[in-house]
Parts: structure tokens; sequence; C-alpha cells
């Protein structure tokens, strides 16, 4: 699953508002909000909201880090091809 940091930080890699991120993965601007309070967040939302934030910015270009033995999870540009 990825975290609400991971979300937020994806938005600000790529300078996509809320609304933008809400069109791009099909779900309503009120979704996002919710995913990204912290009273709520991934933990508390659907699956299929998360899966569509996730492959709508995976599409935009994002990689989702996991965490790993020497740092925490992350997101970074996937390098173009």
């Amino acid at each position: 699953m990825i975290s609400l940091g991971q979300i937020r930080a994806a938005r600000a890699f790529r300078h996509i508002d809320q609304p933008t991120l809400a069109r791009l993965a099909e779900v309503w601007v009120r979704a996002i909000q919710r995913l990204e309070n912290p009273q709520f967040g991934p933990e508390r939302s659907s699956v299929r909201v998360i899966t569509a934030v996730k492959t709508a910015l995976e599409k935009s270009g994002i990689e989702f880090l996991p965490p790993s033995d020497e740092a925490g999870e992350g997101v970074r540009l996937r390098a173009r091809r």
C-alpha cells in the first residue's frame, strides 16, 4: 500500500493538484481529500480509490519505492527511456 506521504510527494513532484489527480484517477475530488486527510488516509480509504490514484500517478511518471533496511518509503521520477 502507498502512504499518505508518498501520495503528497508524488503530487508535488508532478505539480498535480487534487482536482487534477481526481480527474486522472477517475474518482471524486472528495475521495482525494479524504485520502490525504491524516484522520482517514490510505488506511481508511477504499482499495479502488488507492489503486486508481497509484495507477494515475505511475502513468504520470512516478515510481513508488518500498521501505528498505537502509531507507524509508519514497517516490521518484521514473527515468525517461
